[in-house]
């Protein structure tokens, strides 16, 4: 970082009652040209579509620099791949799996059989879908966290079919990154894919003659190209959400230690050039102290040159605002992807979010722990859409489907008041569907 150069922008909100709208504004996300996104996959869709094994090889030689021997992971490189783990990553992994189990078995959802009428019974039953694809990135770094956070939903729901697909690597000879396969083991999912991008998500939704079956749901996070081909399909395949660039927002007060929170904001501009890093403070202190840590931290990481143009993004700041009230107002029109709570009666007051993917609540619970081994989920809304929508569950995975079920008694009780309303509704033939049953038990 240059001496002088300024790190993040400040907002000053002080004094100012905004609407939601409002405060989106001045806190934009990074600009996504999901429109171009959309064009440029087009022709990526018909060629799957379309094609056979060699179109995937091809499109994995062009999109990500090598052309696998075959798209299906051969069994023995996922044994394998677990064989050579480093037994402490493993050790993590297992752990990771435990909990993460653990945090979702209580999601899963039972009958209800609720008895409308003497006679007449609606019931609620909560059924998997029968197969999915679940989209595991491999660009920028290796998740194998994303492989757990996508598998043990849907096992906990029973899915009857589940496959892995993640993007071919150079280094390991056109297949996914070990420790992705590892993960894949670890889980006992043994239909794994090496295949990345838009490729991958029509993959799974035309399916493809001879290679893989198409599922009903794809899920995982990737890029934009990833997201729009989510878009394109969506309907011809169930999805969790289009998930965009990674966001954190912090709403802090004077007891958070701004090394803490300077950390917290880098790891998640680690992730990308376009991710957002938002604190929201009512101390001046804690914004001037943040502001120094970022400026020696990132000068030290790793991936320097991405976290300094993520932080420099207007997709990013340090808000000041009078008090915790109004920050709360704030994180709740931005609706981040996770959010943490960092102050005075933070565990009182998360009863006030309701727009957020994750909530963190206290210093001892940073996004990172989130990441991979809270128990939770990291497959989160993005782009403020945690306004409407929910990060992946075991629910993600499930169908509720009602079976109605009326007795002879029952149904003449309430059929002259369902005639009634279609014929109100100038639907004659829905009427008569009961007419006729009532005919039938006249003798007519």
């Amino acid at each position: 970082m240059n001496p002088g150069t300024q790190v993040i922008r400040r907002v000053d909100l002080r004094g100012q009652t905004l609407t939601k709208s409002a405060y989106q504004r001045l806190l934009p996300r990074a600009d996504m040209d999901i429109d171009a996104a959309l064009i440029a996959i087009a022709p990526i869709l018909e060629q799957v579509k379309n094609g056979d094994a060699d179109t995937l090889i091809a499109l994995g030689e062009k999109f990500d620099g090598v052309a696998p021997e075959q798209i299906r992971v051969p069994r023995e490189k996922l044994s394998d791949a677990l064989d050579h783990l480093d037994p402490d990553i493993r050790s993590a992994l297992e752990e990771a799996i435990r909990r993460i189990k653990k945090g979702h078995a209580d999601q899963a959802r039972h009958t209800t059989k609720t008895s409308v009428v003497n006679g007449g019974v609606v019931e609620q039953r909560w059924i998997p879908v029968d197969r999915v694809g679940l989209y595991v990135p491999g660009g920028k770094a290796v998740y194998p966290s994303s492989v757990i956070m996508n598998v043990v939903p849907a096992q906990i729901a029973q899915v009857g079919s589940i496959a892995v697909a993640s993007p071919p690597q150079r280094e390991f000879g056109g297949y996914p990154h070990p420790t992705i396969l590892a993960a894949c083991e670890l889980l006992g999912v043994d239909e794994v894919y090496a295949v990345g991008g838009a490729q991958a998500v029509a993959m799974f939704a035309y399916g493809v003659q001879g290679v893989c079956e198409r599922a009903d749901m794809v899920t995982g996070p990737g890029n934009i190209y990833v997201a729009a081909a989510k878009r394109a399909l969506r309907g011809l395949i169930g999805i969790d959400s289009e998930a965009g660039p990674t966001e954190i927002a912090i709403l802090a007060d004077h007891t958070a230690i701004a090394s803490e929170v300077a950390a917290d904001l880098i790891s998640q501009a680690e992730h990308d050039t376009i991710a957002a890093a938002i604190l929201v403070t009512p101390s001046e202190t804690l914004i001037a102290e943040v502001e120094q840590e970022l400026s020696h931290r990132v000068a030290s990481t790793k991936h320097r040159e991405r976290i300094e143009v993520a932080l420099a993004g207007v997709q990013s700041a340090l808000v000041l605002v009078d008090s915790i009230d109004q920050g709360l107002d704030v994180v709740n029109a931005y609706a981040a992807e996770h959010l943490e709570l960092i102050f005075e009666g933070a565990a009182q007051r998360s009863a006030e979010i309701r727009n957020a993917g994750a909530v963190f609540v206290g210093r001892f619970s940073p996004v990172s722990l989130g990441d991979y081994s809270a128990g939770s989920n990291h497959v989160l809304p993005t782009g403020g859409c945690a306004c409407h929508s929910s990060g992946l569950s075991v629910q993600s995975f499930l169908k509720g489907v009602t079976f109605i079920e009326y007795n002879q008694s029952a149904f003449v009780d309430i059929a002259k008041n369902v005639i009634t309303l279609a014929n109100a509704e100038d639907l004659p033939a829905h009427g008569e569907a009961i007419a006729a049953r009532l005919d039938s038990l006249n003798g007519r």
